[in-house]
């Protein structure tokens, strides 16, 4: 099965992905595939957040800032996979630091290929993504770009995902499939 859950910044998009993941693992191995590359305390605030908010579910944390499949070098296919996020995973390919934060739309491109690839060579995967490219402002070149690209990878996902789901303030609306914890 695959899932795709997407919505507002803390609106419960994690703590749903990690009950509906430990649900599909049904006591077996599943994986906390962490993406975010910290740049500083609020990002280093929020990692810690995610480690206590899934501390004692039984997660093995595999830590993946792009090329998800490689991921699949230390755990086991057959597992259940939580990718959180989509987000951090399309910036991070789409502004890589070795090429000191300059935009690379083939790297992002790449991110999304190999996304959907992913969910073709899991068990499981529960993909989550942050919603925000819906308003209308208009911000900088490079903002618009990674709002752009991660709108076509989330695109993307939920067309390939069984089951899409959208949170807002902890209302879950079931786009696609169905939702069974």
């Amino acid at each position: 099965m695959t899932f795709f859950i997407s919505g507002g910044a803390k609106n419960g998009k994690s703590s749903l992905a990690q009950d509906l993941t430990v649900a599909l693992a049904n006591g077996g191995k599943h994986y906390y595939v962490a993406t975010m590359i910290s740049t500083g305390a609020e990002d280093d605030d929020r990692i810690r957040r995610h480690i206590e908010d899934r501390d004692g579910m039984g997660f093995e944390t595999v830590e993946c800032f792009r090329n998800i499949l490689d991921c699949l070098d230390v755990a086991d296919p057959d597992g259940v996979f939580l990718v959180d996020s989509v987000t951090a995973m399309v910036q991070n390919a789409l502004f890589p630091v070795e090429k000191n934060y300059e935009m690379d739309l083939a790297g992002a491109a790449r991110c999304g290929d190999e996304l959907v690839e992913f969910a073709k060579k899991v068990r499981h995967v529960v993909y989550v993504s942050d919603y925000i490219y819906s308003d209308a402002e208009r911000y900088s070149e490079s903002t618009e770009s990674y709002r752009k690209a991660l709108a076509d990878i989330d695109r993307r996902l939920a067309g390939i995902c069984d089951t899409v789901v959208e949170v807002s303030a902890g209302q879950y609306f079931v786009h696609k499939g169905e939702l069974r914890l």
